[in-house]
């Protein structure tokens, strides 16, 4: 059963007639009801449509197609005219959408989607507006978005330049739409219908093909590998030969100096520019007419990477003078042997320290004789980590026993009276019984004490007194501390303290009958806690010297007061080493075992078994110390060793400070400790539905 719905869309006033146009014709599938048939509101979901639109106004075929695929459509005020759309058998709502977008794309007009939105706006403005954007590999094909729908897609190019494909993309473009590049990640970016789109991306797909050529050597007689290279570069990067977007460094122009046999290694993007790299050397690699160097004459700068400049002109300077002296007596043999000796002697080397450069006065041949001792020795240093254990462990012991008593002996009216006991100097009964009935009584020591106490003329008085105390202490101490230096260079820690020590001191006692007085003290602050120096020396054969100076030092307990300064205990470890690469190897260390004991007793009295305790107090004490130093030395050669080591202990921070974090409280306003940012974290994007 087919039902052709008539809607009034636009009227037309010709000739003060007033015609209805016809809107569409949907086919109801057999089985629905008149009812459901009466209603033109929209097609149910998944019905096919028949379109029937002619000389209709854009937006009211518009919200025609709204209403039949369920979209949100709205319409530019600037999108003006009438269109025709026909279909000769039922489509489906996607494909009815699609036909819409082909018949406003004739006319230049175009759909663009934004958060569930779809606007009709001139064909010019669709590249303004609000749309996806997808980043694809040459490799991987073209837009997968409606053929009428506009779009914008970035390439990315893997072996072609972006810049040499515009001007071959740029007329397949429509006018209203846009190509760029961006030659930072040879990329193109490309705003176009998505057919047309796909079109380019099989184009782009065959034209980003690697195509270099094989690696040549091209030998030099006159010039300099080092000089030549960065010129011959940048000379045909200025040509377009090499773009500055190249993707991909291994599929550009290389040009790449070999100081040792004074050759260039080239590998070209394709033979064309391989034969101009060549012609380029072939036109440079000329003697020196006159023993010219342009305006500079016989003086070269040399600027250095890596060396000192200061350091290595004076090594360059002894160097110079070692073979002074060496071809002097050669020179002495003839004419021709001293004027040899005079060509490549007598240069002078100074350097820049402001720009870390060389200045050599020096003839051609021991130019190049100077030039390749310094591409030698101004190579990138290697670094050593020094890792560094530090361990103490400390235990004392101690146990004291002691009994004392006091009695007195006649009687309480008797005029001389007498006294027996015995008192230590532990706690000595006497003197706490003296202390007993001042205002300031003193009590007894630290441990289990055990008295008895007599009442003589109503005073309580201290007569027996037992002591027992035993004490442990256990101490351990982990430091460790890290360096990380150049090779051949001093490094140096220190983590502790800055102490004043006393050196002197003065007072003026006014004898002069001066109104006042100039007292101070004069004092030296040193540093006490740990300092480790070390200087690292790789060696050819892998180990690491090491000369080494480590020190823990502290202020004694007790004596920061002192009128003469506070007293220190140092342990320090002075020594040279040879240790391979990444090993662990103990510096030294301090393994000490102290004893001490005191005993005080009553002669004879004291030596009687268990009875002689009552008459002795003993204390005994037991003091071990062990200290060792271990190193590890991990040699770091380039930049990357030094990020992987870097970022292995930055994440190691990053760890420990998020298990220390507090727990959430909802008593304490401050619920979070700072914390160290994430590395090579990407910013959050918000995108909407």
């Amino acid at each position: 059963m087919n039902l052709s719905i008539l809607r009034p869309a636009s009227k037309t006033i010709c000739g003060g007639a007033i015609s209805l146009l016809l809107v569409a014709t949907v086919s109801v599938l057999p089985g629905l009801s008149q009812a459901q048939t009466a209603t033109p509101a929209r097609a149910q979901a998944g019905e096919p449509v028949t379109l029937n639109f002619s000389n209709a106004e854009i937006e009211a075929v518009a919200r025609t197609m709204a209403s039949i695929t369920g979209y949100n459509v709205v319409v530019d005020p600037r999108v003006k005219g009438t269109l025709t759309l026909v279909t000769e058998k039922p489509v489906s709502r996607g494909v009815a959408m699609n036909q819409f977008l082909a018949v406003l794309r004739l006319q230049g007009f175009t759909m663009v989607e934004s958060a569930g939105l779809y606007k009709v706006v001139p064909e010019a403005d669709a590249k303004l507006q609000s749309g996806a954007v997808t980043v694809i590999d040459t490799a991987t094909g073209g837009s997968a978005a409606s053929a009428n729908q506009i779009t914008t897609q970035i390439f990315k190019l893997n072996f072609e330049s972006a810049n040499s494909l515009l001007a071959i993309l740029r007329p397949l473009i429509s006018p209203n739409n846009t190509i760029n590049v961006n030659p930072g990640n040879n990329s193109l970016v490309i705003t176009d219908y998505a057919d047309n789109l796909r079109r380019l991306a099989q184009i782009i797909a065959a034209m980003d093909v690697a195509n270099a050529t094989d690696v040549e050597i091209l030998t030099l007689k006159h010039a300099i590998a080092t000089d030549l290279a960065p010129l011959v570069l940048r000379l045909m990067e200025s040509s377009g030969a090499g773009a500055p977007g190249q993707a991909d460094g291994s599929f550009k122009t290389a040009l790449v100096a070999e100081p040792r046999s004074n050759t260039l290694i080239l590998r070209a993007a394709n033979p064309a520019r391989a034969a101009l790299a060549k012609s380029l050397v072939a036109k440079l690699d000329q003697p020196i007419s006159g023993g010219s160097n342009g305006a500079a004459g016989n003086i070269y700068v040399v600027y250095l990477k890596n060396a000192d400049a200061v350091k290595l002109a004076a090594t360059l300077r002894a160097a110079m003078s070692g073979q002074s002296q060496a071809t002097a007596a050669p020179a002495a043999t003839g004419a021709a042997a001293g004027a040899a000796a005079q060509s490549s002697t007598g240069g002078q080397v100074q350097a820049d320290a402001t720009t870390n450069s060389l200045i050599i006065t020096a003839p051609e041949p021991q130019y190049r004789q100077l030039r390749a001792v310094i591409d030698r020795l101004d190579g990138r240093r290697a670094q050593v980590l020094v890792e560094s254990l530090i361990v103490e462990v400390n235990t004392d012991k101690a146990a004291e026993f002691g009994i004392q008593w006091q009695g007195a002996v006649g009687n309480a009216d008797s005029s001389n009276i007498g006294l027996l006991g015995t008192n230590f100097t532990s706690n000595n009964i006497i003197n706490l019984a003296m202390k007993a009935g001042t205002t300031t009584p003193a009590a007894p020591g630290i441990g289990v004490n055990l008295g008895v106490a007599h009442k003589t003329n109503g005073v309580y008085v201290l007569g027996f007194l037992a002591n027992f105390l035993e004490t442990s202490n256990s101490g351990n101490v982990l430091s460790t501390p890290n360096l990380l230096t150049l090779d051949n260079e001093e490094a140096k820690i220190v983590i502790g303290e800055n102490v004043p020590f006393v050196t002197g001191s003065y007072s003026n006692n006014n004898t002069s009958g001066s109104s006042g007085s100039n007292p101070f003290t004069t004092v030296e602050r040193k540093d006490v806690g740990l300092t480790l120096k070390v200087r690292p020396q790789i060696n050819e054969n892998g180990t690491v010297k090491l000369v080494i100076y480590q020190e823990t030092s502290s202020v004694k307990a007790g004596t920061e007061k002192d009128a003469n300064g506070p007293t220190t205990t140092k342990r320090s470890i002075e020594s040279s080493v040879l240790v391979d690469d990444g090993s662990i190897v103990v510096l030294g260390g301090l393994l000490q075992d102290q004893y001490g004991g005191s005993q005080e007793k009553v002669p004879g009295l004291s030596d009687v078994p268990l009875f002689g305790n009552l008459f002795k107090s003993e204390s005994r004490g037991r003091k071990k110390t062990n200290l060792m130093v271990f190193l590890r030395p991990v040699v770091v050669r380039d930049a990357q060793a030094t990020d992987r080591l870097s970022m292995d202990r930055y994440e190691m921070m990053q760890a420990g400070i998020r298990e220390i974090q507090p727990a959430p409280s909802n008593l304490l306003p401050i619920n979070a400790a700072p914390q160290l940012p994430a590395l090579g974290a990407a910013p959050v994007s918000k995108t909407q539905p």
